[in-house]
């Protein structure tokens, strides 16, 4: 299942456009802001999916019957664009385990590259919500190599992917890895560039939200 959250007119599209306007993402509290409130929307909308239970709830003046999550459900992000993104789905979960994994490109000379991943930290995931954030779905390789690592830890249940801007390509390949996983996308692109940049995307969120860094 895909989702795209600006199929229809909301402040989604409004946040998506700050990220995507070049004069806009000079401001780096404001990109990076832009894309925690994304995450938080994604996270409302992702809860409104999961196992609720009622509960009897003391109050000062008595006892009231509330709707409450059955389970909380471990968040993932990839490091470091993520980090952001991942802030706002966890101001909304704000008691989820949670997991982090250090997927980049490793580039070569002659301008092919290959995801590597360097480090993984997760809660036990069997039988577990798993929501990972990528705030841009581009080839989708680091994502299915993500999901495969982390499947490794344990086989969650249910998993849902949020991306702030998704490209058709790689959504097409994450869902052959798992064509249960359920994917939220502020907007999603068609055009991929040779090096497999999203079209017309937003550039890079890591350097927009961090600065610039060196390739490795």
């Amino acid at each position: 299942m895909v989702i795209n959250l600006s199929a229809a007119y909301s402040l989604m599209s409004t946040w998506v456009s700050e990220l995507r306007h070049t004069e806009i993402q000079t401001d780096r509290m404001r990109f990076r802001k832009n894309l925690e409130r994304i995450g938080e929307v994604m996270a409302y909308e992702i809860s409104k999916t999961l196992a609720w239970e009622e509960k009897e709830i003391p109050t000062p003046l008595g006892i009231s019957v509330c709707k409450v999550m059955k389970e909380q459900p471990v968040l993932a992000t990839i490091l470091r664009a993520g980090l952001p993104f991942h802030q706002g789905v966890l101001n909304f979960f704000d008691k989820a385990d949670n997991a982090f994994v250090s997927a980049y490109r490793k580039h070569h000379r002659d301008g092919s590259f290959e995801i590597s991943i360097e480090y993984v930290s997760c809660p036990d995931l069997e039988n577990r919500v798993l929501i990972i954030s990528d705030p841009m779905l581009a080839t989708g390789a680091s994502l299915v190599k993500t999901l495969q690592f982390l499947k490794a830890v344990g086989q969650p249940k249910e998993i849902h992917i949020v991306s702030a801007i998704a490209c058709t390509v790689g959504i097409e390949y994450v869902r052959r890895e798992d064509p249960e996983v359920k994917i939220w996308c502020g907007a999603i692109d068609d055009e991929l560039t040779a090096k497999g940049y999203i079209v017309p995307g937003l550039g890079d969120a890591g350097d927009l939200s961090f600065g610039s860094k060196t390739q490795s």
